[in-house]
């Protein structure tokens, strides 16, 4: 199998981006799950309709929004650019794009991971006298490890595999922001590029095995730590 050095630039920046997205997008989805699973509140569908709207959206819409919205005419554009950063037509642009992305299946991940625990564990130890941060992060957090790194390995497979929002907010620049599914379609755009393009797929395709395996073991070492507490 050949695989030339831009497929392995390609590879390690689809890596990068997915890991930055995954973390980023860990902290925010957990809080918007436990505010839709916990919470009753004015414009809570309208909320629940907004994170899910890039699941039901055509990619390349959501890629044109963000650019819209990001790009270096856009209002948050010119406010990240005033402090120095872009994010059109750059790596952080892609890691944006994946973190939309895969922002609903983190969250609809988590959401059921909180929803599956008693709200009367939390109650009881709220009763005890234990503040509201130490009854999430003693009782529920634990609970819900195992939806979070579901919502987690979801995510990052989404940010690994997303392309038609990534190629419309930041194009498919070489070595800047080309991922792994960019260079696979642009390899397919080329006369003989098939051997190049099966190649990639390999590499994403044992990627994404490896991720799964990865995420499996995990989940059976929290299970049973919580199951031994």
């Amino acid at each position: 199998m050949n695989v030339d050095a831009a497929a392995w630039d390609a590879l390690r920046l689809s890596l990068w981006v997915a890991c930055w997205a995954t973390v980023l997008a860990i902290p925010l989805a957990l809080w918007v799950a436990w505010l839709l699973a916990r919470k009753e509140f004015w414009g809570k569908s309208a909320l629940n309709a907004l994170v899910h709207l890039p699941l039901v959206l055509p990619p390349v819409v959501t890629g044109y929004l963000l650019l819209t919205l990001f790009g270096r005419t856009g209002p948050l554009g010119r406010a990240l650019e005033s402090i120095g950063l872009s994010v059109a037509f750059h790596w952080t642009g892609a890691v944006i794009a994946a973190l939309v992305m895969g922002f609903p299946l983190m969250v609809r991940a988590m959401r059921l991971a909180i929803e599956a625990v008693d709200p009367k564990l939390e109650e009881a130890a709220a009763t005890l006298g234990a503040p509201r941060w130490a009854v999430f992060g003693r009782v529920t957090l634990p609970l819900i490890a195992p939806g979070i790194l579901a919502g987690a390995v979801m995510g990052f497979a989404k940010a690994m595999g997303e392309f038609g929002a990534t190629i419309t907010f930041v194009a498919n620049i070489p070595g800047q922001t080309q991922t792994l599914p960019s260079a696979i379609w642009s390899a397919l755009q080329i006369p003989g590029g098939e051997g190049q393009a099966i190649a990639m797929v390999v590499m994403a395709c044992i990627v994404a095995l490896g991720a799964v395996v990865l995420s499996e073991a995990l989940a059976r070492r929290v299970a049973a730590k919580i199951s031994g507490a």
